[in-house]
């Protein structure tokens, strides 16, 4: 699995699309999350480290596209933190997804302890940069691609309150690109916190006070274009900003 976790984070650094892994290897869901540990501790072993977890097809269309159940998830280091501004120079084709975050005060160790874990909810975003050429890719691929994950942001936190069907709008230089409920993702965003409990709980990862929950994407993400300013808002969250050059 270290030559396949290689190649996807060798493209990675050199902002180089790469073929899928599955056209010319046999790779089913058990040995695709084998590689993107191995990817992740490429990204550990030059002084990285983990601070959360993002899901993925948390939208029944996405799944039913993807011909999967079950949602997917990656992990989330500290240099895809984006604070303000984001470098999109090495990106291979980003695009970019408003989402809902949850700040976890208290350890979980499996999905009873999820919400009750949660010190602080916020609007958020991700960027995604999926390795492969044409952005084509099967749920192998994909999951060992680390879930295209590459950065992420997030606005203010606040307490958690009901965030079942919250209103979210991401704005590129001050045009709609995209608009959606959180009701989107799983029917609400706490189910996909569960979630991403239980898979952790399965891979014998235990999610840790600090990091960062992405629950997945409210809507399609969509291009994210250099020398942009984006601002993502949710209704009772307030907003979020990121300017790309």
């Amino acid at each position: 699995m270290n030559g396949l976790a290689e190649i996807l984070d060798d493209a990675a650094l050199a902002g180089r699309a790469v073929p899928r892994l599955t056209d010319a290897a046999d790779l089913d869901v058990p040995a695709a999350y084998e590689v993107q540990r191995a990817v992740i501790e490429r990204r550990l072993a030059r002084g990285e480290r983990v601070i959360g977890v993002k899901m993925g097809f948390t939208s029944r269309a996405k799944m039913v596209q993807m011909g999967v159940d079950d949602v997917i998830w990656g992990l989330l280091t500290d240099a895809m933190l984006v604070e303000s501004h984001l470098d999109t120079a090495g990106l291979i084709h980003p695009r970019i997804e408003p989402e809902i975050a949850f700040l976890l005060e208290r350890p979980v160790r499996g999905p009873a302890d999820a919400v009750a874990a949660v010190g602080g909810v916020a609007v958020g975003y991700e960027v995604l940069d999926s390795r492969y050429e044409d952005f084509s890719f099967t749920l192998a691929d994909v999951i060992a691609d680390n879930a295209s994950a590459s950065g992420f942001g997030h606005g203010p936190w606040r307490p958690l309150r009901d965030v079942g069907n919250l209103g979210l709008v991401m704005e590129i230089d001050g045009r709609p690109v995209a608009s959606g409920s959180s009701a989107a993702i799983l029917g609400d965003p706490l189910r996909s916190l569960t979630a991403a409990a239980r898979l952790a709980a399965a891979a014998g990862v235990e999610l840790q006070p600090g990091w960062v929950v992405l629950a997945g994407a409210a809507t399609a993400a969509v291009p994210l274009p250099a020398g942009a300013h984006v601002r993502v808002s949710a209704a009772g969250l307030g907003h979020v900003e990121v300017t790309t050059r």
